[in-house]
């Protein structure tokens, strides 16, 4: 992740790392910091991925991993508009990363960031908490609950 994080960084912002050729945000400096976005989110599925340690996951998570895949494509079909032909430079024109183009990143990091967070393992018990819960709700439950159990 940190390697993607790193070419992310280098097609964002290539002037910290002298790299920067031209005033406008071209084809190359979008495509890179896109690759290096895909590589974040491959690392990110790998990282969340291992935090539920072989147990089955909950339909959150993969409703969030959908919601990563979604949220990258929204990125590269954004950031790559004007290539692919339905931006506001239509070809022969130079590309220009524009307003629309980085709201639509920005959107799509955002989608990006909701599937990392439904992602996350949060009512991750082990075997034991659930027996040992079972156990205190049989021995400790609510008198007046439990004869209405027994009338019925």
């Amino acid at each position: 992740m940190l390697v993607g994080f790193l070419i992310f960084l280098i097609g964002a912002i290539p002037g910290v790392f002298g790299l920067d050729r031209s005033p406008v945000v071209g084809f190359v400096q979008i495509a890179v910091f896109l690759i290096g976005l895909g590589i974040i989110c491959s690392g990110g599925y790998i990282t969340m991925n291992a935090l539920w340690n072989g147990q089955e996951k909950a339909i959150l998570a993969d409703i969030g991993l959908r919601l990563v895949s979604t949220g990258y494509v929204i990125t590269v079909v954004s950031g790559m508009a004007d290539v692919f032909g339905f931006g506001s430079q239509i070809a022969p024109e130079i590309p220009y990363y524009g307003p629309y183009q980085a709201s639509g990143v920005l959107i799509g990091e955002a989608v990006i960031a909701i599937g990392f967070i439904m992602m996350i393992p949060y009512n991750k018990r082990t075997k034991e908490d659930r027996d040992y819960k079972k156990t205190e709700q049989f021995f400790f439950h609510d008198e007046g609950h439990h004869s209405e159990i027994q009338q019925n």
